[in-house]
């Protein structure tokens, strides 16, 4: 992952832990650690993504690198299939650059979220 961790408070505690166990697994994430109320995702052991109970902030956006076009397209069928509602289905954004292949989605509170793959098809 390009961040080393990012943390935020969710509204539902277990609605939002089981959004982004769904979202995040088409990307190899999956929890690392938990307790009463929060818990750690992600790779290799390494907890990059904390979610506890709280009251949700103010709406936040954050990307996470998917290393194939597919793990985009299987983020964004995993996060509508978990809840998620669509913000920008699967595809090229050239604006950003030619091979900016995203999909955006909004969790149960509202977070601009997104799966991106900056590497050409094939």
């Amino acid at each position: 992952m390009p961040f080393d961790h990012i943390g935020f408070t969710v509204a539902d505690f277990p609605k939002s832990k089981a959004f982004y166990l769904a979202v995040l697994a088409p990307l190899g994430m999956s929890v690392v650690e938990e307790g009463e109320g929060w818990a750690l995702l992600g790779t290799d052991g390494k907890p990059e993504f904390w979610l506890g109970a709280g009251d949700a902030p103010g709406t936040i956006h954050f990307a996470f690198v998917a290393k194939t076009r597919e793990a985009v397209r299987a983020f964004h069928a995993a996060a509508l299939a978990a809840g998620g509602r669509d913000n920008g289905g699967p595809g090229i954004r050239g604006h950003y650059h030619p091979n900016y292949y995203g999909a955006f989605v909004f969790d149960p509170d509202g977070h601009n979220i997104e799966a991106v793959c900056h590497q050409p098809e094939g």
